[in-house]
This record gives C-alpha cells, sequence and structure tokens, in this order.
C-alpha cells in the first residue's frame, strides 16, 4: 500500500473513532480524501480487519459494545441520516414508525418505511427492514418538518383510531413553533387529518 493510501485509511479511521459509533457512514462521505474506489477499498480493508462494521451494501460504522446488550445496532435515524446523506434525497418517516417518533405508539417497528421523491430502496440491517418508497409531490410537501410527521402518524393509524387521547398526546409533546407549523402545513393533510391537526394547533377548536 502506498503512502497516500495509508494516509487516506488513517483519515477515514479517524473520521469513524471521532464519531464514537453515533454516526452511520457511505463512501460518498469520504469524497474530499480520494477518489470513490480508493475509498471503497479503504472501507473494504478497515471492514475486513473489524476495525469498522459493514452493516450493508455501502454503509458502515463504527460498532458500539453494550455490557448488557453487547453490539449495539444503530438507531433507524442515524441509518436515514446517511442515506439522506451526499445524494440530498429527502426522506419522510411514514407508518409505524412515524407513530412510534411521536410517542403515539410504544412499539419500535422492524419493518420502517420513508417516503421519497428520490429513488426507491429496500435496506437490510440484521433485523430491521427499511423501504425507501417513492411517493407524490403533496406527500413530500412536508417532508422533514413536525406536521409531515403528524400527517404520517395520523394516516396510519387511521381515521377510526384517532381519538381526544392521541389530540392529547400530540398537544403535550409539540412545541408552540411545532403548532404553528401545522396550521400553516394543514393544506397538505387530507381532510379528516386536518381536522385534527386544527384541534392539536389550536385547543379551542376541538
Amino acid at each position: 500500500m502506498g503512502h497516500h493510501a495509508h494516509s487516506i485509511d488513517s483519515q477515514i479511521l479517524r473520521r469513524f473513532t471521532a464519531s464514537r459509533g453515533d454516526r452511520v457512514f457511505t463512501a460518498g462521505d469520504f469524497l474530499d480524501l480520494g477518489s470513490r474506489n480508493t475509498v471503497d477499498a479503504a472501507l473494504s480493508r478497515h471492514a475486513r480487519a473489524g476495525r469498522i462494521r459493514k452493516l450493508t451494501r455501502g454503509l458502515y460504522d463504527l460498532p458500539k459494545r453494550d455490557p448488557q446488550l453487547g453490539l449495539l445496532m444503530p438507531s433507524v435515524e442515524m441509518v436515514a441520516q446517511a442515506l439522506r446523506g451526499r445524494d440530498a434525497v429527502r426522506l419522510q418517516p411514514s407508518g409505524a414508525y412515524a407513530a412510534n417518533r411521536l410517542g403515539l405508539s410504544d412499539q419500535v417497528p422492524m419493518k420502517v418505511l420513508f417516503l421519497t421523491d428520490g429513488a426507491a430502496r429496500r435496506v437490510r440491517i440484521g433485523k430491521l427492514q427499511i423501504s425507501i418508497r417513492r411517493t407524490t409531490p403533496r406527500n413530500m410537501a412536508t417532508a422533514g418538518r413536525i406536521s409531515g410527521l403528524v400527517i404520517q402518524a395520523l394516516r396510519y393509524l387511521g381515521q377510526r383510531h384517532v381519538d381526544d387521547r392521541i389530540v392529547a398526546t400530540l398537544r403535550s409533546r409539540l412545541s408552540d413553533a411545532d403548532r404553528r407549523q401545522l396550521l400553516k402545513d394543514i393544506r397538505f393533510a387530507p381532510v379528516w387529518i386536518a381536522n385534527f391537526m386544527r384541534q392539536v394547533a389550536v385547543p379551542e377548536a376541538s
């Protein structure tokens, strides 16, 4: 291995170490250090040597170990952050995962759905399956905002299951700024969800 490749190896490893296992990386995170081929080769070497962990094709992290639980898997959010990464794709949490993020469901789903305006793909890491599904511009209009999370969570729960208790939970979890955002984005929601968003944002409306 030449001196140049060796220095890229050590610079890449330094970034992994600095992350303390709180970040998932892709080759795109290191393209400032060298060409794609050089970076891919360095990541493969580190993974084979056990210095970093290859989670699935193109995704790597520094494994974290818990004294009781052993090796930990990265959080869904860390994986999503890496997938958003260099392609600058927008991902909107959906389904059971959106409900869980808002505290409306205790279940941490093993099948996680994101909506995107980029390419569809599937990622499997251990027991976790992440599906990224292409959707309409309307569904992506609120991506990355609290309102997008609320719309997707309520859609997942379904009109029959959204009641005063859920409105109260959302109210207690959202800040004033969040509530203002809900009112701004009401026009992107189906009518029944818009009504609930209004109740959450303006308590007098209920």
